[in-house]
């Protein structure tokens, strides 16, 4: 089943290698704890927009990885076919943040500007460090701000489509 339509989706990981002869894969898991993308039911592979629902007949955690076997699925050529697809839910799959947390999904896009009003640019993603989590913002270059509520982060207002930061502009 093919399914399209763009911004119900949030993609958790993707498929990164084979695991087995069987059609077992590697899994790179964005959720955290990583192996939280076992539970969701169903998901959705996908490349270039266009989404299929499948079944995981496994998943599980392997070393300091994910792997995964979805139903119809079952030799190492079908699943070399599925490296490189997202593995998305729809949107109202996830529960509700609790009160002052936010999805990185609801992150993206947010225009970023600093206390004094200077616009740096729209939020384009999130990643991890070892320390803390770094904001990517692409305006008229590319900054990167470490999300560190409170010190750097002042405000963060899904509604009106903001995130206010403490930043120097010229840095």
């Amino acid at each position: 089943m093919s399914i399209a339509a763009a911004d119900s989706w949030v993609v958790l990981g993707r498929v990164a290698g084979l695991w087995g002869v069987r059609g077992g894969l590697k899994i790179w898991s964005d959720t955290q704890p990583r192996a939280a993308i076992c539970r969701y039911r169903p998901l959705f592979l996908g490349r270039d927009g266009q989404w299929r629902e499948v079944v995981p007949v496994l998943g599980r955690e392997q070393g300091k990885g994910i792997v995964m076997q979805f139903d119809g699925v079952e030799d190492r050529d079908a699943a070399a076919a599925l490296i490189g697809c997202e593995i998305a839910i729809r949107r109202e799959q996830l529960p509700a943040p609790a009160p002052g947390e936010y999805y990185w999904t609801d992150l993206a896009g947010l225009r970023v500007e600093t206390l004094d009003g200077i616009e740096l640019g729209h939020v384009d993603h999130l990643f991890e460090t070892g320390s803390n989590d770094v904001i990517v913002v692409r305006g008229e270059r590319e900054r990167l701000i470490p999300f560190l509520r409170g010190t750097v982060i002042q405000d963060i207002d899904l509604e009106a489509g903001r995130m206010r930061v403490d930043w120097d502009p010229d840095f």
